[in-house]
């Protein structure tokens, strides 16, 4: 799924026609990355990749509770 779907270019197109454009998770995972950092007072050496990690648990959650939303 994407954050902010397009359609593909007509030389781009395939059957049945695509859309390109970021992830939903990737865009999930920024927005939470960008909260966490914003919190973050005593950057170390393991901060980048903590952070990126847990970015993605958010990032998973959401994308959960989304499809657990569309389902009821």
């Amino acid at each position: 799924m994407k954050a902010f779907p397009q359609k593909a270019f007509p030389a781009q197109l395939k059957e049945p026609p695509e859309f390109w454009g970021m992830d939903l998770r990737d865009w999930f995972a920024g927005q939470a990355l960008m909260s966490m950092l914003s919190a973050v007072q005593d950057i170390t050496e393991s901060t980048p990749s903590t952070a990126a990690r847990y970015s993605y648990k958010f990032a998973d959650a959401m994308m959960k509770a989304r499809s657990n939303e569309n389902n009821q």
